[in-house]
């Protein structure tokens, strides 16, 4: 397999996996809710401001994308 197939290839699995996750994310604001709000995340509401830091979310998301990119990259 020469450079421009293996490039080709990732762009491929990366147009996928972005498509894949467009898709789930339009379902799950279907089914109910606005995102992730899990215990951790920063959250602070005034008059005229809010201002939303989901670390908690970001640290879960990462570990979950961390694991199922392990075990697809093991042959």
């Amino acid at each position: 397999m020469n450079n421009m197939e293996a490039i080709a290839r990732i762009m491929i699995w990366a147009g996928l996996i972005i498509i894949l996750g467009g898709i789930l994310l339009y379902v799950f604001s279907k089914i109910g809710g606005t995102g992730f709000r899990l215990p951790g995340d920063i959250y602070i509401k005034k008059e005229n401001y809010t201002f939303y830091f989901p670390i908690v979310s970001c640290i879960l998301l990462s570990i979950i994308i961390t694991i199922i990119l392990n075990i697809f990259s093991r042959r």
